[in-house]
């Protein structure tokens, strides 16, 4: 059985809405895969995985008083298009907690040592401009 990989968005919401970017160190992505990943920490995180594991996503607030979500996942193509969007779930749903929402997905078979870029929107408290997303993470066959 192949082990499931952990993505962690972490997110400082005050900077990102203050900035109104995830760039500019505002949010960190790490995973616990057990192969080699790049971009530990920055929002280019390549996560290297295999066919028929389990993806799950998980959004934290640096700051606790502001709830922070994923909102969507979708893949991209290799010109930016939408690809689709992973299976998902919610693991737990608990309004007042929406920092412990999970996304997951199972990775299909990909053409392996290709980045297959993804768009991750996070959506922090409510408002017209509470909605940031970033393009440039990754998952990679091995």
């Amino acid at each position: 059985m192949k082990p499931n990989v952990s993505i962690i968005a972490l997110v400082d919401v005050i900077g990102a809405l203050s900035d109104r970017t995830l760039l500019n160190g505002n949010l960190g992505l790490v995973d616990d895969g057990s192969f080699d990943s790049t971009g530990q920490g920055t929002p280019s995180l390549c996560t290297v995985v295999e066919p028929g594991q389990t993806v799950q996503w998980t959004a934290l607030a640096v700051d606790l008083q502001t709830p922070v979500e994923i909102r969507n996942i979708t893949f991209l193509r290799a010109d930016g298009a939408e690809a689709g969007e992973p299976a998902q779930e919610e693991a737990q749903t608990d309004a007042a907690r929406l920092d412990l929402d999970v996304w997951s997905g199972v990775v299909p078979y990909l053409p392996p040592g290709v980045p297959h870029k993804y768009r991750l929107e996070l959506q922090m408290y409510d408002g017209a401009n509470s909605v940031l997303h970033i393009d440039s993470p990754a998952l990679m066959c091995q």
